[in-house]
């Protein structure tokens, strides 16, 4: 079974979204179970507004079910101690890190990649603007530069993200067929398929 986590030191970020998006993507490869672990409960009330095609559980009930999953997905609280953090590492395949294209969300995010610079991370950004703003693709690069390991796809900014948890359904799914909704499924797309590519070259 794979497992991945996905963290981060402040809210806004688009942590609870990739988690969804991601576990989305990975249930079309196999059974597929995300673990709420947020106080907000985010993913749990997202699932039940709507019809998501993989399960959501509380992260106190999800023990016996994992026994058949071949894919899990856990989405952690904001701002995780750093004693937490070394365990969340330790206990997954992949650590997944979103940060937007800006001081303010990078700085913290950095910060957990010094906690955990043993485990398998990945950093992910995500709410990028729209060209010709180039903070995403500049922040890709300056990390890049400094080999922090990063995805190559980034997420896109949208609307319809919101609108997307209000009816408990996924991005594309909205009933608004704009080029960014679709573009933002996309990229998730992508991230998924980088996630599998790093899953089945470290089995």
């Amino acid at each position: 079974m794979f497992i991945c986590t996905v963290t981060g030191y402040k809210g806004g970020i688009g942590k609870s979204t990739t988690a969804i998006h991601l576990s989305a993507i990975l249930a079309q490869h196999g059974k597929t179970l995300l673990v709420d672990g947020d106080p907000n409960r985010t993913c749990l009330a997202w699932s039940k507004r709507g019809n998501l095609p993989f399960r959501v559980e509380d992260e106190r009930k999800y023990q016996k079910l994992i026994r058949e999953m071949d894919y899990l997905v856990i989405d952690t609280p904001a701002r995780p101690e750093s004693d937490d953090l070394k365990t969340l590492a330790e206990g997954c395949d992949l650590l997944i890190l979103p940060t937007t294209p800006d001081v303010v969300s990078l700085e913290p995010t950095l910060e957990i990649t010094e906690a955990v610079e043993s485990a398998n991370y990945k950093l992910l950004i995500t709410l990028v603007p729209p060209l010709p703003n180039r903070q995403g693709e500049d922040l890709r690069e300056t990390l890049k530069t400094n080999r922090v390991p990063i995805f190559e796809t980034m997420v896109r900014r949208t609307v319809s993200f919101a609108q997307a948890a209000e009816k408990g359904v996924l991005v594309h799914q909205t009933g608004k067929k704009d080029p960014a909704s679709l573009g933002a499924w996309r990229d998730y797309e992508k991230v998924g398929q980088e996630i599998l590519e790093f899953w089945e070259a470290n089995k």
